[in-house]
């Protein structure tokens, strides 16, 4: 039963520090990634089979071939139809079905280009399907055999679930980490930056966090965690009205579900592995333009090439952000307290010509390499922006639950037109419209086309 906390000794306060929470997610994609390497061995293991068999000697030849070709589409079909995931290492029969149903649409694949190419006179059919047979038994058997060497010996829980608790006392039952408010210094105040950046920080690594606390306090914590981008829930033991979107149980208690984390663990790798392989592939050219930007800003001024202001990430968590310096150095605001407008007395020569091109960004690219942003996302604020004469939380209480995702070069927001000062309030509300919008069924196929409409763009009228 829930019982008032008592205040924290002074010695919890020394027990209690972020590091508490230390993220699962490595263990989960070390997981996938060996589901991947063994799936891949059992294909090699059932082609081998075959081999032996040396049923067909032309077929042996052409062996290498066809794993070249089938094994990387299997692996790209599994990860499409979850085969990797949480659910393929809690549920392993299902994942099993799952991986030999992909398995089967690899071939198939297969033997459409073989027909299309018309090769497929050249492989033998019972070769081939006795492969195909040998493929899913090989493949099925290793999956099982992994959730019975590996995942029944596996102590260490999957995911990260945290008990956050204030003013109310809950005991962990497991492997869950329980954290006192009081004790870390830490209250539900979404008039604070610098609050939300510590609540983010204390609980970057979790995946489900269950909030524990009086009746009085819940829309407060609900509200003030929504940009965490994780499953959040609210323990309810009375039925009461704090924006539940849902209802799950918590070790026999019921909890109301207050906000689920747009992206999964697999998505978020893939939208991380595109971010790297454009960036990376652009590095070339950014050097080059750096060098360049760089030579003109100290031919106009002598200030200093890159500017660095504090902006709102993921889960609201602070990070310095990259741009190419346009404005004279006395006059850099590193707050975002006063917007830029047109013919802004503040801006250089050349640092106009940066604005309306919007190569001034382009430093971003290593926040992106950094891991700070994305190339899509929501568009990182000043903790000190403005719409009109109010702070952008204050006008609009919807603004901290668009940082669930990391902030990007672009959006969706961008891309609708949603630019430059954010003078009145509508300004504001479209833009989070927007960013709130991007947030639900995310896809990489739309940050792809993001990406190509941002081109479109580029030299906008609210660019200055």
């Amino acid at each position: 039963m829930l019982r008032f906390a008592p205040a924290p000794r002074p010695d919890e306060r020394t027990r209690l520090s972020w590091s508490l929470i230390k993220s699962p997610a490595w263990l989960r994609l070390s997981l996938y990634a060996s589901l991947a390497v063994l799936d891949a061995t059992m294909l090699l293991l059932a082609a081998e089979v075959v081999v032996q068999a040396r049923f067909d000697s032309f077929f042996e030849e052409r062996i290498p071939t066809i794993l070249a070709l089938l094994i990387p589409v299997y692996v790209w079909l599994a990860f499409q139809m979850q085969a990797y995931g949480l659910e393929s290492l809690r549920r392993p029969r299902r994942a099993a079905w799952i991986a030999g149903r992909a398995l089967l649409t690899t071939f198939a694949f297969a033997v459409l280009v073989a027909f299309a190419l018309k090769v497929s006179a050249e492989y033998s059919r019972i070769g081939v399907a006795m492969f195909a047979v040998a493929a899913c038994i090989t493949l099925m058997t290793g999956r099982l055999a992994f959730q019975y060497l590996i995942m029944r010996k596996l102590k260490t829980p999957l995911t990260r679930e945290v008990i956050l608790c204030d003013g109310v006392m809950l005991l962990p039952h497991g492997h869950e980490t329980v954290i006192n408010a009081t004790a870390l210094g830490i209250s539900p105040r979404q008039d604070d930056p610098h609050m939300l950046d510590k609540i983010g920080r204390a609980l970057e690594h979790a995946d489900r966090l269950v909030i524990a606390c009086a009746p009085e306090n819940r829309r407060a914590w609900s509200d003030a965690l929504q940009g965490l981008g994780i499953d959040i829930e609210v323990l309810v033991p009375e039925a009461e009205e704090v924006g539940v979107i849902g209802t799950r149980r918590f070790h026999g208690r019921l909890t109301g579900v207050v906000a689920h984390g747009p992206m999964r663990t697999r998505d978020r790798l893939a939208k991380r592995l595109f971010d790297l392989a454009v960036v990376i592939a652009l590095l070339p050219g950014l050097f080059i333009v750096t060098a360049i930007v760089a030579i003109l800003i100290k031919l106009e001024d002598r200030g200093p090439v890159f500017f660095l202001q504090m902006r709102v990430g993921r889960g609201n968590r602070l990070f310095p952000i990259y741009k190419f310096r346009s404005m004279r150095q006395a006059d850099s605001d590193l707050t975002g307290a006063q917007s830029t407008g047109r013919a802004d007395p503040r801006i250089t020569r050349i640092g106009a010509i940066l604005r309306k091109t919007s190569i001034d960004e382009l430093p971003q690219l290593f926040n992106v390499l950094k891991g700070d942003m994305s190339l899509v996302g929501p568009r990182p604020h000043a903790i000190a922006s403005r719409a009109g004469d109010a702070l952008f939380w204050e006008v609009e209480s919807r603004y901290f639950h668009r940082h669930a995702v990391k902030p990007g070069l672009t959006g969706l927001a961008q891309v609708r037109g949603f630019r430059g000062a954010t003078d009145t309030v509508d300004a504001l509300t479209n833009r989070v419209s927007a960013d709130l919008e991007y947030l639900v069924g995310w896809s990489l196929r739309r940050d792809i086309s993001i990406l190509f409409a941002t081109l479109r763009v580029v030299m906008h009228p609210n660019a200055y």
